[in-house]
């Protein structure tokens, strides 16, 4: 499988592996549900009940130089929310040094 998975870590993010015990990931566009599912269950070893995507479109971005304006546009992206199993967990903490 050639689809890039990162975890996002923020507090909303935090908040929905607390209370729902779901997880969240930035993945290729390109990457569908049942090919999210398959490697993060791969990848951590737990038990995946669901899978949610969001595609995020690029936003457009000005930025004001001495030599004038610079317009440009951020990359799309596309966003899974997994849920897991009762019991599982991802622990994305522990390889940090």
């Amino acid at each position: 499988m050639d689809i890039m998975i990162l975890p996002v870590v923020t507090e909303k993010a935090n908040t929905l592996s607390a209370k729902r015990n779901q997880f969240t990931f930035k993945v290729s566009p390109k990457a569908d549900k049942a090919q999210i599912k398959a490697l993060v269950e791969d990848l951590y070893g737990v038990k995946v009940v669901s899978v949610n995507t969001m595609i995020y479109s690029g936003k457009r971005k000005n930025r004001y130089t001495k030599g004038g304006l610079i317009r440009g546009r951020r990359p799309a992206f596309k966003k899974a929310v997994v849920t897991l199993a009762e019991g599982d967990t991802i622990d994305f903490y522990s390889n940090i040094q």
